[in-house]
């Protein structure tokens, strides 16, 4: 595989990662990470969070049965593929709705790291930063 091909191959399945966050289909997210993932959010106050636990409370909470709550999309990609890891850096802009029904946009600085685990990319480490 080609390093143009792995970043191709990178960046699209960060964007399925984030579909499956913005749809809130935990089956799919999970499959997508490794279970040891390690990260650095807003939500966990400055802390190292390890495994998915902590993520999955979220996917759980409810949401809108008819359509997606929000949708995100990548820009100003940068991705890094070194052998069997990858980087990829972005702004994750997110459109959704404010608690009065108007649509908004808010930003995410985000940093995943891909590892290519028994020949599959498994996500092992992200940090998400708000603008």
């Amino acid at each position: 595989m080609t390093t143009d091909s792995a970043s191709a191959e990178i960046l699209a399945l960060s964007q399925q990662l984030l579909a499956t966050i913005d749809r809130g289909d935990w089956e799919a997210y999970a499959k997508l990470c490794d279970p040891s993932i390690t990260c650095f959010e807003p939500e966990a106050l400055g802390h190292l969070v390890e495994g998915l636990p902590f993520h999955h409370f979220y996917f759980q909470l409810p949401g809108s049965p008819t359509k997606p709550a929000k949708q995100s999309t990548i820009a100003s990609p940068h991705v890094r593929v070194m052998g069997e890891s990858a980087v990829v850096c972005y702004t994750r802009l997110v459109q959704k709705l404010d608690g009065a029904g108007s649509p908004i946009t808010v930003g995410a600085m985000e940093t995943r790291v891909w590892q290519k685990l028994n020949g599959a990319w498994k996500h092992v480490h992200f940090h998400r930063t708000p603008l």
